[in-house]
């Protein structure tokens, strides 16, 4: 026989928490689930990804490459420091207007030329020379996309740590909120639904994670070598004039590498996007499904005035989960666009138009992280239904935590037998688990009285569920002080 240390340890651990049956089935508790309402701030669509990669944008960035580019030469004397000085005040969006490189354009057609046309009406003659001075175009664009990359990185950082408060805040408030876990589809153990909530969370901080270390990439790739990569336009002060450039726009030193060829770091930009977007429609299926008539734990709350359905008015019918799941099959694709790209031909090609599958990325990706915060913000949980979901399996999703209690009776591969055994047996006769055990008087002995209550409460089965998140939330709180921020002269 067990211990009496043993089994008043078990009924300990089965008393730490309250019961599952009745409790959870209480009015009181079914209305105070559903009165909660998430407080913390929801995405709001407000098209910043698509200003940063507007028309407007990019030749904003070329013009700050333009008079970083001066600034450098000058300070190594390829150029006078007085034609820098004008380059730097003239190259402003002011000087730009629309029409006029319309116009421009539909004249020399190169969308380069047009705008250093331009440009140069705002500038005295000597200054106007050396405007982009030993520079070519490929050099100047691939330089902006990188600026567009690195300001549309800050962006989706902002985003996701939006979402992670609002995940947060959802598991907290269901810590303890008791769920059937599922593995391979079939009712394994009992989990809290803050738990479930917890493994989003840690997915989406690893997220902003691989962000912040593409950031770095992204910084060092500011590149002024030219058409070829051999810097023969800028003369033997090509490297530092690219050095300083950086330096000039606040970053780190260029790779000493010519990358016009080798667009990883585009295809690593695209990839982390689509890693985002993968994660994002698991939760959206997970929610689609979580909401479904037959298991009904969780569903989204419609806004005021939305229809479910035009024939059907019974039914809620999920929409941003399932706009999520649709996400998750775009976005990877366009990933791939920019990913192929990476098979380029000798010292530099457009085949793929990469600037604008990048930014096809970008947005979809930014319409993506909306939708996910819009369903978090939506999301309402049924515990009623958790619980009786969990009752679904008649009390055998715990035959785990009985070969726990009586394995010093009978051994671990006894107790293990002897409890496969009666699985097999109810499958054919729909005993539940008590019946099994209470209809085998040799097995029902080894349990001391109201021990085999405690034991068949799935709320009391929990683990370490509660400690886990808060252990999940404490480290993404924890560095949430460190995560980058976009500076805010840019």
């Amino acid at each position: 026989m067990r211990s009496a240390a043993a089994i008043a340890a078990a009924l300990a651990m089965a008393a730490s928490l309250p019961a599952l049956s009745g409790a959870q089935d209480s009015p009181a508790l079914q209305a105070q689930a559903e009165r909660f309402a998430p407080q913390a701030d929801t995405l709001s669509p407000n098209g910043e990804i698509a200003e940063i990669f507007s028309v407007g944008s990019l030749n904003a960035q070329v013009l700050r490459l333009e008079a970083a580019l001066a600034r450098a030469q000058a300070a190594r004397g390829v150029i006078p420091q007085s034609a820098a000085d004008a380059i730097t005040v003239a190259a402003i969006p002011e000087n730009l207007p629309q029409a006029d490189l319309d116009a421009e354009y539909a004249v020399v057609r190169h969308r380069m030329v047009a705008l250093l046309n331009v440009l140069r009406r705002s500038l005295d003659e000597e200054s106007a020379d050396y405007l982009h001075y030993g520079a070519t175009t490929v050099d100047l664009y691939d330089s902006a996309a990188m600026l567009q990359m690195r300001n549309s990185v800050f962006a989706l950082i902002d985003d996701l740590r939006t979402i992670e408060l609002q995940l947060i805040e959802q598991a907290r408030h269901y810590r303890d909120t008791p769920m059937i876990g599922r593995t391979l589809g079939q009712h394994a153990l009992p989990i809290t639904f803050g738990k479930k909530l917890s493994g989003y969370i840690g997915e989406n901080r690893r997220h902003i994670d691989r962000l912040t270390d593409l950031l770095e990439r992204i910084e060092r790739s500011i590149i002024m070598k030219g058409a070829v990569g051999s810097y023969l336009g800028l003369g033997e002060e090509g490297q530092e004039v690219e050095r300083l450039m950086a330096a000039e726009l606040g970053l780190p030193e260029p790779y000493p590498d010519d990358w016009h060829a080798g667009r990883d770091v585009f295809a690593e930009y695209a990839l982390v996007q689509s890693m985002i977007a993968h994660t994002w429609a698991r939760f959206g299926q997970e929610i689609f499904l979580l909401q479904m008539t037959d298991i009904g734990s969780v569903y989204e709350q419609l806004p005021g005035g939305s229809v479910g359905s035009s024939t059907m008015p019974h039914k809620v019918n999920p929409s941003l989960s399932e706009a999520l799941i649709q996400h998750g099959r775009v976005i990877p694709r366009l990933a791939e666009i920019v990913q192929d790209d990476m098979i380029n031909f000798f010292e530099r090609d457009n085949t793929s138009r990469p600037n604008q599958a990048i930014e096809d990325v970008a947005l979809a990706t930014e319409a993506m992280l909306g939708d996910a915060s819009r369903l978090i913000s939506r999301l309402r949980v049924n515990e009623t239904r958790m619980a009786e979901n969990l009752g679904r399996s008649e009390g055998w999703i715990l035959t785990q935590r009985i070969v726990f209690a009586i394995q010093d009776d009978l051994g671990r591969e006894g107790a293990e037998h002897r409890l496969r055994d009666l699985a097999a047996e109810a499958s054919e006769t729909g005993a539940s688990l008590r019946e099994a055990i209470e209809a085998d008087a040799e097995l029902l002995a080894l349990f001391e009285p109201g021990e085999l209550d405690a034991l068949l409460d799935p709320a009391t089965y929990l683990g370490l569920d509660g400690a886990l998140v808060d252990a999940v939330i404490a480290e993404a709180l924890s560095v949430r002080a460190s995560d980058p921020v976009r500076p805010s002269n840019e």
